[in-house]
């Protein structure tokens, strides 16, 4: 069977030479991360590379469709449809598509002094049977797209962080997965429930006023805040009083009495420990400093 390296009909690749490289090497925007070569083969018949010094770089494989064998030292990987492999520096290596089913593959070279850091666990099989493998395309087709236009710094640096996001979507992978997941509906009640809350800051809400308005039992709605936010809703509702009362101690001739009753706290005494806890000054010195 005939062996070649490259040469397949519609295949693209880049490969940038290494004073652009040097280049990376010292801009503090990429040289943490940053691509030295990129490409896709598509239906790559009799496929074949081996170094057997390795690369330079770490090598990442993702596996469109069809199959191949990538070998690392003396262990074997069998690649598949929507499967990725990063062969790390340095290591002996080689790897061919299968006659049968000639693999398409997208693949990038990349170094840089964090590039441990973002990419996966290396000599793994990942898998990506996951609903946002075109999102990760997209970032391949930023990557590609940018550096074919030139190595301009503006170039290089742009796909250095598309590289970050790249490589993140598969480090990180359930939560790449989960934006799509999240139900669109939640998302809405956040913003829904913060405006309700502004608009009646003068009332004395409570969770199971503010949880009916968008719709959820009171348990849910918490929850979800919580997850969201990182605050409950009443602690978030406290947020936005005290946010309102600065304004009315710097812009008001309102009595700091006055602004507590407003607010719908139940003594001025109240409203001062919760604002004193919240911006660690008084009601009465931040209006000293603030007001006009």
């Amino acid at each position: 069977m005939e062996h070649i390296a490259d040469g397949f009909k519609g295949e693209r690749a880049i490969v940038l030479p290494y004073s652009i490289r040097n280049f990376q090497t010292n801009n503090e925007l990429t040289k943490s991360l940053y691509i030295t070569h990129i490409g896709y083969y598509p239906n790559a018949k009799n496929h074949f590379r081996k170094r057997s010094k390795g690369a330079l770089e770490d090598i990442l494989i993702y596996c469109e469709k069809g199959k191949g064998t990538i070998t690392i030292g003396n262990e074997q990987f069998k690649l598949t449809e929507n499967q990725i492999l990063i062969i790390p520096a340095n290591k002996p290596h080689s790897y061919e598509s299968e006659a049968s089913n000639p693999w398409s593959i997208y693949w990038i070279h990349f170094r840089g002094t964090k590039s441990s850091l973002y990419a996966p666990a290396a000599e793994k099989i990942i898998t990506l049977n996951d609903v946002r493998i075109s999102n990760r395309l997209d970032l391949f087709e930023e990557m590609y797209q940018n550096l074919e236009m030139g190595f301009y710094a503006d170039n290089l640096e742009y796909s250095s962080i598309c590289l970050k996001h790249f490589l993140s979507s598969i480090k990180y992978i359930d939560q790449f997965i989960r934006i799509k997941s999240i139900n669109t509906s939640d998302l809405d009640t956040i913003p829904m429930s913060i405006i309700f809350m502004r608009d009646n800051l003068t009332n004395k809400l409570t969770l199971s006023q503010i949880a009916k308005h968008v719709g959820y039992s009171d348990s849910y709605f918490r929850n979800l805040f919580l997850e969201k936010t990182s605050f409950t809703p009443i602690e978030y509702l406290n947020k936005l009083k005290i946010q309102k009362s600065c304004s009315l101690l710097q812009f008001s001739n309102m009595k700091i009495n006055e602004i507590a009753y407003y607010l719908g706290y139940y003594d001025p005494y109240h409203f001062s420990k919760s604002f004193s806890k919240e911006m660690e000054i008084s009601p009465r010195e931040y209006r000293k400093k603030y007001k006009n």
